[in-house]
């Protein structure tokens, strides 16, 4: 187990950058602690792999160092680094049985062989792969050696951490949670640092402890689903963390808060203080559908919205708005009543965000 420290780090496949655009990884600072369970989640291009490469020792970083326990290993071989990496795509020498898969790394250390026979026991047991360790791997389903690429990580005893990149692309939907909970269960079982590289909200929030959200080279927030869901600290994580995401207007600021066309909200001092102290491009509020209120009778006081469309997902209801101009999606309960026509609805203080240039205002008690 290690822990890892990402010390300005940065990468760009261009040889000469010119500017932030032409980095893949933008400079960070970023520790994984030692023994925990973390995911890397963002969309398509934001640069997961590519750190995820970084880290094994796949690839260079153009700038910037990647620690061990303190120790500097950027000229390392991955090999030299004790990373296990699980690919997106499950890696298996398919003429080898199962058992030689798992024993091959053992082996190649010069492992005694009852020794090997005991590790491979072990971690066969813990992957529910007893019943096929004298299968040929080309024989198994893509489950199935999806886990015995975890296995081989597994087996070995001086893994500093387990990399997975996107491990369940190819598994079957119904199976998928089957094996998030394994890993669960292994991570708990053996306490080796594993981060876990993925684009599914639900994937990240099952399986790590803490999230990294990654959005444009970067990490803009990095804690847990509860943290990432309540207090998105970028629009971004506010978007694609939940379903459907927060809902995001843009404002301008006026006397006592914000407005958009002609609806005002109001905002505490705090608030209107820290808008004002610099001139900022953008100002956005934001507020999840969760968590806006919907009075169950007309309410003079509250903001009126015209109600656009409904859906009915069973167990909740998906109601889309339109509050003088801009549309909102709220949740309601499966019990609670739809309003029909125009809508009556509040946005509780604590729950709604300010944005300055997609960075949350802080609001510290």
């Amino acid at each position: 187990m290690a822990e890892i420290h990402l010390q300005n780090l940065a990468h760009s496949y261009s040889p000469t950058p010119a500017g932030p655009e032409d980095y893949a990884i933008r400079e960070m600072n970023h520790v994984w602690e030692q023994g925990g369970a973390y995911a890397l989640l963002g969309p398509s291009g934001c640069g997961k792999s590519t750190l995820l490469n970084i880290i094994s020792g796949l690839l260079s970083p153009s700038e910037g160092q990647v620690l061990f326990d303190s120790k500097v290993v950027n000229d390392l071989t991955p090999e030299k680094r004790n990373i296990a990496q699980v690919f997106q795509f499950p890696v298996v020498y398919d003429t080898m049985t199962v058992f030689d898969n798992l024993a091959f790394p053992l082996r190649n250390q010069g492992m005694a062989e009852a020794k090997v026979h005991s590790k491979v026991q072990e971690i066969a047991e813990v992957l529910d792969l007893q019943n096929l360790l004298g299968k040929k791997a080309r024989n198994l389903s893509a489950d199935e050696k999806q886990k015995v690429s975890m296995g081989r990580g597994l087996v070995r005893d001086d893994v500093s951490a387990i990399l997975f990149d996107e491990p369940l692309t190819v598994i079957d939907p119904h199976l998928k949670w089957k094996l998030r909970r394994k890993l669960k269960q292994i991570h708990e079982q053996f306490n080796i640092t594993m981060v876990y590289v993925t684009h599914d909200q639900l994937e990240a929030s099952t399986f790590a402890d803490k999230i990294a959200v990654m959005y444009g080279g970067q990490i803009v927030q990095f804690g847990t689903p509860r943290e990432l869901f309540e207090r998105p600290s970028h629009t971004f994580v506010g978007y694609f963390i939940g379903s459907p995401g927060m809902n995001l207007i843009e404002v301008q600021a006026d006397a006592g808060g914000v407005r958009f066309a002609g609806t005002h909200l109001a905002l505490s001092e705090l608030q209107q203080r820290q808008i004002s102290e610099k001139a900022y491009k953008k100002l956005q509020v934001g507020i999840r559908p969760e968590f806006i209120h919907v009075w169950d009778e007309p309410n003079p006081d509250a903001l009126q919205a015209d109600v656009m469309h409904v859906e009915d997902l069973g167990t909740y209801k998906i109601m889309t708005l339109n509050l003088d101009g801009a549309p909102l999606k709220v949740r309601l309960a499966e019990d609670k009543p739809v309003p029909e026509g125009r809508a009556s609805i509040s946005f509780p203080a604590q729950w709604l965000m300010v944005y300055a240039d997609d960075y949350l205002l802080e609001v510290r008690p």
